[in-house]
């Protein structure tokens, strides 16, 4: 059981159960039949369970250097070995299994791994780390939309990208320290703590305003108000960062920024005449 959780815990379970449901809500609110949403979000989980272990044996090295002790395959509780075998395996089953959505899907979900396990090595630690990011993020609804049999719009594309662009930034935050001082140097260590924070900021609203204002007809009703709470929330966070620069609310309050623009993905994504 030990082995086990251990193997769980370096997969990155949060952001892939997370990104794992984003798919199939979508899929199912695109009224794609029972089997084809099991097919997608078995698609988007192998992808992400695959980009998740690559990443953590990739990673440990560095993580045992800075004393990581949360990282199974670091700590020695998992062989690295084991984690690099499984991504591998991940990565294999799921190429056939995108094509079930289509050969068009199926393509998107292939580019959509292979971008993602090109962050992970080499371009983590170069000035377009951003950019594996913004393609991966991009395919997702590209994935789920065509899938379905529509043809995904460019609105809903462009705010995939910017919101898996500004996921980058934050997802970087809590390590950026680390990162640095074992010699990863990616565009977030690049511009720092406060260049990250704003970036992130300026990208996930950005990608609010493509997801309330890209679909036909105007905004729905919640979006201004829910607009007024992500701008206070941004707002307290730069307040917090300018009176303690090692305070975790700014982080906070990007995340729930990001929370908003994933609710709003998966709205405006059914909004597709």
């Amino acid at each position: 059981m030990s082995v086990a959780r251990s193997i769980v815990r370096a997969s990155h379970p949060e952001p892939a159960v997370a990104v794992t449901a984003v798919a199939a809500l979508l899929s199912f609110g695109l009224e794609r039949p029972w089997p084809g949403v099991v097919a997608a979000a078995a698609t988007v989980l192998l992808s992400q369970l695959s980009i998740g272990w690559v990443n953590d044996a990739l990673d440990a090295p560095r993580d045992a250097a800075v004393g990581r002790s949360d990282k199974p395959v670091a700590s020695g509780a998992v062989s690295r070995q084991l984690i690099f075998v499984l991504g591998g395996l991940a990565a294999f089953f799921m190429v056939p299994l995108g094509f079930l959505s289509g050969m068009a899907a199926g393509f998107v979900a292939s580019a959509a791994l292979v971008s993602a396990l090109l962050y992970d090595w080499p371009l983590k630690s170069t000035p377009v780390s951003v950019l594996p990011y913004a393609v991966s993020f991009a395919c997702l609804p590209a994935f789920v939309v065509l899938g379905a049999g529509l043809t995904p719009p460019v609105w809903l594309l462009a705010a995939g990208g910017l919101l898996g662009a500004g996921a980058h930034f934050v997802n970087t935050l809590p390590d950026l320290d680390d990162d640095v001082r074992t010699g990863v140097r990616g565009l977030p260590h690049l511009i720092g703590r406060r260049g990250s924070l704003g970036a992130a900021a300026v990208l996930l609203l950005l990608a609010t305003v493509f997801l309330a204002f890209g679909p036909p007809g105007p905004p729905p009703l919640l979006f201004w108000p829910t607009l007024a709470v992500a701008l206070v929330a941004l707002s307290f966070g730069v307040y917090a960062m300018r009176r303690d620069p090692t305070s975790r609310v700014p982080f906070l309050s990007v995340i729930a920024v990001a929370l908003i623009d994933v609710v709003f993905l998966l709205v405006s994504g059914l909004n597709l005449d």
